[in-house]
């Protein structure tokens, strides 16, 4: 269809997600290009663009944290934030065939970038409609990002995915559950405009991660009838 156009999700952490060379662990990337790709042909989701945004290495931390940490420093994700939202999104809506509405712009990643990604989706939920949160690193600055979701009101109109694996530490599981909760206590809805997952075994690491995107894309992008 030639004057389709497309949701557009941004992702965090791009060197793990198509290239197994420039993975963070060599071989071992997320295979997004190919899941995307097998779902939307078996028409399971709707096509969509996929936009990977690579950290910067050394500043990874700085990039996506929301609030600086005594120990570890940080508190940098607003400038962060700003590029996505100023620079590279009306970058890719001038250049390809996008649905620009916060309805149809997701934003993902894990571990801090699942913390980033719940930060800005709270700071601009008139860009970003649909998050993606992995593994989120919610002990950041003593979870910060909790008081941010209790204190929001209203609850911004997101639909939002949150998982965590059981082998990643019992601390992770433990935040997961604490922020599954004030989701909930902010009126978010399980089944309607979040999902909450605990997978058995997984470990935080590409690996684990890369088996999670097709089932959080038949939840944040399901195929929709074009009638």
């Amino acid at each position: 269809m030639r004057n389709r156009r497309y949701p557009v999700l941004y992702m965090h952490d791009g060197q793990n997600l198509f290239d197994p060379d420039t993975a963070f662990q060599k071989g071992q990337h997320w295979r997004v290009g190919e899941t995307a790709g097998e779902l939307i042909a078996a028409g399971t989701i709707e096509p969509l663009i996929v936009v990977g945004i690579h950290n910067t290495g050394t500043t990874r931390i700085e990039e996506y944290t929301p609030t600086a940490d005594a120990r570890l420093g940080g508190g940098l994700a607003d400038a962060y934030g700003r590029l996505i939202v100023e620079e590279l999104k009306p970058l890719i809506d001038r250049t390809y065939r996008t649905l620009p509405e916060p309805s149809q712009t997701g934003l993902g990643g894990s571990s801090l970038g699942g913390l980033v990604t719940l930060h800005l989706g709270y700071k601009y939920p008139n860009v970003f409609g649909r998050l993606a949160v992995l593994s989120p690193s919610v002990w950041w600055d003593r979870r910060a990002i909790l008081r941010t979701v209790r204190s929001t009101r209203p609850k911004p109109p997101l639909k939002i995915w949150v998982d965590m694996g059981t082998a990643e530490g019992r601390r992770g599981l433990d935040d997961a559950r604490l922020l599954k909760a004030a989701l909930v206590g902010a009126g978010f809805v399980e089944g309607q405009d979040l999902h909450y997952a605990e997978y058995e075994g997984a470990t935080h690491s590409e690996g684990a991660w890369a088996t999670r995107v097709g089932p959080m894309l038949e939840w944040l992008y399901p195929q929709r009838s074009l009638l």
